[in-house]
């Protein structure tokens, strides 16, 4: 299988990432709220309180994830590059317009999740997405360092 030629694409555009964690954050709000007015009356303090800590704790996870930098993502035939860190990528979820990526920098450290989306990268968007599933180049041996 040959290796998908070297693209390059930012990421500025995450419009259904934020849609998909703000649906999700009002669901669980509105489960908790329910779980809370379905109870036996009347509603003890302590189911009281969990709810309203399960709530705040969905809303900050909530607005955590919806603070997501810009990024340039670039891959060389070998490696990848997010902004300027060589690492790997892998595809955690593929929904064919909007794929949530995993960035694992070489050498270690922290991952970084990348919610890409189709829109705002239509030129490129084919480009990714065979690159994003594509073998990297092996470096023939002797060739020099990897």
């Amino acid at each position: 299988m040959r290796a998908s030629p070297a693209c390059q694409v930012s990421l500025r555009r995450f419009g259904a990432w934020r849609a998909a964690v703000a649906a999700l954050t009002l669901m669980a709000v509105l489960a908790m709220a329910a779980w809370v007015a379905r109870s036996p009356a009347p509603v003890s303090t302590t189911l009281m309180t969990f709810a309203v800590v399960v709530s705040v704790a969905c809303a900050a996870l909530a607005a955590s994830l919806w603070r997501t930098p810009h990024a340039s993502l670039r891959w060389d035939g070998r490696l990848w590059h997010l902004d300027v860190t060589p690492g790997a990528l892998r595809v955690t979820i593929d929904l064919g317009p909007w794929m949530l990526l995993r960035f694992m920098p070489e050498g270690g450290g922290s991952a970084r999740w990348l919610p890409v989306q189709r829109a705002g990268l239509e030129a490129q968007w084919h480009a990714l997405r065979c690159a994003v599933y594509s073998p990297a180049q092996r470096r023939p041996p002797g060739s020099g360092p990897a």
